[in-house]
């Protein structure tokens, strides 16, 4: 499915032709948007809002039609409720320092047990700076939330609730729907950490009704250091600036200070305005495979994958959840997960191993980490059939 876009799929490692399953970190970037991002460093490089000349005015063009075809992408109402950031992990850190700021000593925040260190490690911190609690939704042995150990941790201290769509280690599609509507009626709002959806299905945060959603553009298949925040302009009007500086002002004296208004409140300093311009032709590249086809294909991928991958003698399979995403982590025998990843490597089989910024999943599971394979539309059963005869000569080593 359009590989031969992806000219890094012809590379060879260590001889070997590579075998690319670690897209659950990054994605390959297609031609296309290699192209735009050269195209546009070399004919309408400029600082965006600032400038009255034709490259700036151009350029600010682009990227907030850009911000425009994000709003598309996720289906949100308004462009005032898209901020650009850095990535996922940026994004999460603005409403735990933004929307912190309207909390009080003894509120509370419902995570999960199987959140990505970035949706753990900024409600620490403002635990410490503002004395909140931190509630935990623990999950059965397939890696499933307990829908009513959830609904027990509400109540009348409950802030809000953040929570990853699809879990990077165990694949595990979450009800995030069902948990909106039911925080919902507890007058909660909730954070979306879509890191790991975008890529892999429609995300439409109407239908979701979420109050807020993150997620990177470098999982999608666009350019890195460029991330999304979604937020409900009701939230965002009341929440104050995350950073202070140029571009997110109205108006400055020694005295006083007014803030611009939405998005441009949150969007302090000279934007990363080539990568955000950029990630919309990212999002063109997908929309024209067609996500539902995406989504299907990649599921019938992940199936195979965890289909062949338990023909293994003495493989573990962490994440047997019904509804799972493109993820398969595993652990073979006694074979220590860096030992397996750095022996694939040599086969030109690129995995990620280790704890994947889950340590607190890790405990939860009982290990130290594990090796994951993650796929994109790029991937093929044939890529899957080599990891599996990978995994077995390795194997054999030991």
């Amino acid at each position: 499915m359009n590989r031969e876009d992806f000219k890094i799929l012809d590379t060879k490692i260590y001889g070997k032709p590579l075998v690319y399953l670690d897209n659950a970190a990054t994605t390959q970037k297609p031609q296309c948007v290699v192209d735009a991002e050269r195209e546009l460093y070399m004919t309408m490089n400029a600082n965006v809002h600032r400038g009255v000349h034709y490259l700036s005015e151009q350029m600010t063009e682009r990227m907030e039609q850009a911000r425009d075809r994000v709003r598309r992408f996720i289906g949100a109402d308004k462009v005032s409720e898209i901020i650009f950031t850095r990535g996922t992990t940026e994004s999460i850190n603005l409403v735990a320092s933004s929307f912190g700021e309207l909390l009080h000593e003894g509120d509370e925040i419902i995570i999960t047990e199987m959140e990505h260190h970035s949706n753990i490690v900024p409600w620490q911190l403002l635990r410490e700076r503002r004395g909140i609690r931190l509630r935990i939704v623990p999950m059965n042995d397939e890696g499933v939330l307990i829908q009513e150990e959830y609904e027990k941790l509400f109540n009348e201290r409950t802030r809000l609730v953040s929570v990853a769509h699809v879990s990077n280690v165990l694949g595990t599609v979450n009800p995030v729907k069902d948990m909106i509507r039911f925080a919902h009626t507890q007058g909660v709002p909730v954070l979306v950490d879509a890191a790991q959806s975008i890529p892999h299905m429609k995300v439409d945060v109407l239908d979701l009704d979420c109050d807020f959603l993150a997620f990177s553009a470098h999982k999608v298949y666009g350019p890195t250091g460029v991330g999304v925040l979604y937020g409900k302009e009701q939230w965002l009007d009341r929440m104050p600036p995350y950073q202070a500086g140029g571009e997110m002002i109205s108006t400055v004296s020694f005295e006083k200070t007014e803030f611009e208004r939405l998005p441009y409140k949150f969007e302090a300093g000279t934007p990363n305005y080539i990568g955000n311009t950029v990630l919309s032709v990212a999002l063109d590249y997908v929309d024209a495979i067609g996500m539902d086809k995406i989504a299907a294909y990649e599921h019938e991928l992940t199936r195979y994958a965890m289909e062949r991958m338990a023909e293994i003698d003495g493989v573990r399979l962490f994440g047997t959840a019904p509804d799972k995403g493109a993820v398969v982590s595993f652990l073979v025998g006694n074979i220590h997960h860096l030992d397996m990843g750095t022996l694939l490597d040599r086969l030109g089989i690129a995995v990620r191993t280790g704890h994947h910024c889950a340590e607190p999943l890790m405990h939860r599971l009982g290990i130290e980490g594990t090796v994951r394979a993650s796929f994109s539309f790029y991937n093929t059963k044939d890529d899957i059939d080599m990891l599996v005869g990978g995994i077995r000569r390795v194997a054999k080593m030991f």
